[in-house]
């Protein structure tokens, strides 16, 4: 089966549900499958770096731009902390993972904060200035 991950993902995913499905383990093409159910994982993580990202880009923009707040940055702000509370709920687990994933997320915000609001990377502090509550908070706006 092996050959047929590389050929055809698709045909793979099939074929190996079906083997799993009738308990066929000699047919389970085990090192593929276990790098794809890894990869899941990495994913779930990546997802929730990259809310924390657009959502901390968001925060920064609206406390270092305020004459630009509008509903539009607002509604970006209120939608990835829902998106990010829903990833948490649907994975208690990444909760481990969030100081870290702030942290990363902080310098992705950053980056986005630079391009959108064309502020120069030396405003920003070195480390994210929001609290993870605070990050998380829907009543949380910074001054």
């Amino acid at each position: 089966m092996k050959h047929l991950y590389e050929k055809d993902f698709y045909a793979w995913t099939q074929a190996t549900a079906k083997a799993l499905k009738a308990k066929n383990f000699d047919a389970v093409d085990w090192d593929n499958l276990i790098e794809e159910v890894e990869s899941l994982g990495r994913r779930e993580r990546q997802e929730l770096r990259n809310r924390l990202g657009v959502l901390i880009g968001h925060l920064l923009k609206w406390q270092y731009q305020p004459q630009h707040r509008g509903n539009s940055w607002l509604a970006t702000i209120k939608e990835q902390r829902q998106q990010i509370l829903l990833l948490m709920n649907e994975n208690p687990s990444l909760k481990s993972y969030l100081d870290e994933a702030v942290a990363i997320g902080y310098s992705s915000g950053i980056n986005l904060a630079v391009k959108e609001a064309e502020l120069p990377y030396e405003v920003f502090p070195p480390v994210c200035p929001y609290s993870l509550v605070q990050v998380l908070d829907a009543e949380f706006f910074p001054a």
